[in-house]
């Protein structure tokens, strides 16, 4: 059914006891039913909290009775709403659930008031997923935000932080865990590597193969040109109906040699017969094709990176992007050839994705690939959702999920230890498999490429990947998504209201080194390489260098 528009054409302005409450939800109805429950849930809790502050929190929109859900479901019902709401009001948008921030933003821009991002500490409701893509798109855009998350909302952090936001408008949260770097100090070898990649990149340039941009309403996931270009980094963009047109390009022949290759390292394929439930050959098949035509394209258009949006567009005509994505980030995958001269394509490289079309983080993944090759280590790397996290022991463990371009090499066994698992229907109807696998135990190095004040950031730490025992990852992958690779973080001298407070995306970069030295040692090589492109790099924890 479609948005109604109303004729809006004035707001009762709001008291000063008074906050209104708006909910930005997914794009796709069958999400934003299964999910309201939940966010209703969380919004009782969360007036209940304001209340007992003597706030009284009104609801912005009301709840639609034929759609069966309370969000604001595409951007002209958001500015839709926003006509009716006082623009000097205190605005409270809580989300338990993923959600479109562009559904939102054109209001937040015009909002006079203060603003507040609201979400649940959940990993099985991606609350903090869909609050940490708003705040990122915030930053970018110079809107004035204050944030915060709880678990049941009524934890002294939670409380102290809406009292301060009453009183004065904004939340302050401890950012002592961040220094900006010093590229005087840092080790001279890393350094002079790092400079001359970046002297490099200047001289030859590099193409990033945009298919389609803004996917999910990531704002923030969009670097503008007039940033990029002066890293030497440009764009290609793409249609991703040049990757149907290619697939269909591909034989049959092609695409088992694909499936073949996999079958032989060891991945396992979870499949059924019901295409609507389970995963399918059929659906591997059309996975296959995709790999090889994405391949190609590259190639064409000669393309150092690429990133594939799906959700929306794609979603309705093949299976999911996430098999293929996660061998993309592999430099050992399956060959693939030209289809005229039959010459391999990136022959022992990756070919770096980076997932929903995330500029952010595919230039991050570009850099980390130069870095990594140089120095001899394996330059595999995936982007993650900066998903949930729980304590195990006297250890914070964060829980980083991503629904594609996880690599094998990450996991423990690698290919062998990999499944492959329908992804659900609620997002993805027409299915398609995960590359699903327990992230090895090891030391990474984690980043963010964000835009903040017109300019481009990197935020970058240390961290260290653990296993758990096999009854509590698996707590883990039920609480969130089962079917997607996990990854058991901890985090380096940055506890979890830090990490919070500062984060700037949904999104994070990780990449294993060999050990903690040679982790130290590519940080301060991928610092100096990002400094020399002009970001503004900040060291977050307990960072060695610089």
């Amino acid at each position: 059914m479609a948005y109604q528009f109303p004729q809006i054409t004035s707001y009762e302005p709001v008291a000063a006891n008074e906050a209104i409450l708006i909910a930005s939800g997914d794009l796709r109805l069958s999400a934003n039913q299964k999910c309201w429950a939940a966010q209703a849930g969380m919004e009782a809790t969360v007036i209940a909290a304001f209340a007992r502050e003597g706030i009284t929190v009104k609801r912005g929109h009301p709840y639609d009775p034929a759609e069966k859900h309370g969000f604001i479901s595409n951007q002209r019902m958001g500015m839709d709403v926003f006509k009716s709401i006082d623009p000097n009001a205190k605005l409270i948008v809580a989300e338990a659930v993923w959600q479109y921030s562009h559904h939102v933003l054109a209001g937040l821009r015009s909002h006079r008031g203060p603003i507040l991002t609201v979400a649940n500490w959940s990993g099985e409701w991606p609350g903090l997923v869909g609050m940490l893509n708003l705040n990122g798109s915030l930053t970018k855009a110079g809107i004035k935000y204050s944030t915060l998350w709880s678990e049941d909302f009524t934890d002294e952090y939670f409380l102290n932080g809406i009292r301060q936001w009453l009183q004065t408008g904004e939340i302050t949260h401890d950012a002592s865990h961040v220094r900006d770097l010093n590229a005087a100090a840092l080790p001279a070898a890393e350094a002079e590597l790092g400079r001359k990649l970046a002297e490099q990149l200047q001289r030859e340039k590099a193409i990033m193969g945009i298919f389609d941009e803004g996917c999910m309403g990531m704002y923030n996931a969009i670097i503008d040109d007039e940033l990029l270009n002066p890293t030497g980094v440009y764009k290609e963009r793409l249609s991703q109906s040049a990757l149907v047109a290619g697939m269909r390009l591909v034989s049959d022949v092609e695409a088992q040699a694909i499936r073949a290759w996999l079958d032989a390292r060891g991945v396992k394929f979870v499949t059924g017969t019901n295409e609507e439930t389970e995963l399918t050959n059929a659906q591997i098949h059309e996975q296959c094709k995709m790999y090889i035509a994405a391949v190609r394209i590259a190639d064409e258009f000669g393309c150092d990176a690429i990133g594939i949006q799906y959700q929306q567009g794609l979603k309705d005509l093949v299976p999911a992007s996430d098999l293929v994505e996660g061998l993309l980030n592999n430099p050992d995958r399956p060959p693939v050839y030209d289809a005229q001269t039959g010459k391999e394509l990136y022959a022992g490289k990756a070919l770096p994705h980076f997932n929903e079309v995330d500029e952010g983080a595919g230039l991050d993944a570009l850099v980390t690939n130069r870095v990594w090759s140089a120095m001899g280590y394996d330059p595999s790397t995936t982007l993650h959702d900066l998903r949930w996290g729980d304590p195990y022991g006297d250890q914070y463990v964060w829980v980083f999920l991503i629904s594609g371009a996880a690599p094998a090499s990450h996991f423990i066994d690698g290919y062998a230890g990999a499944v492959s698992e329908r992804q659900p229907s609620m997002y993805f109807r027409l299915g398609g498999g995960t590359l699903k696998g327990v992230s090895q135990p090891g030391e990474i190095v984690w980043s963010r490429v964000y835009t903040m004040n017109n300019a481009l950031h990197v935020d970058i730490g240390r961290g260290t990947v653990i296993e758990l025992p096999r009854e509590e990852t698996e707590r883990r992958w039920n609480l969130t998504t089962p079917q997607w690779p996990i990854m058991h973080a901890v985090l380096h001298g940055v506890n979890r209201e830090q990490m919070m407070g500062r984060h700037k995306a949904n999104h994070l970069n990780v990449v294993y080194a060999p050990s903690p030295a040679d982790a130290d040692k590519a940080l301060a090589a991928k610092a100096a390489m990002f400094a020399a492109m002009g970001l503004h790099v900040h060291l977050c924890g307990s960072v060695q260098v610089g």
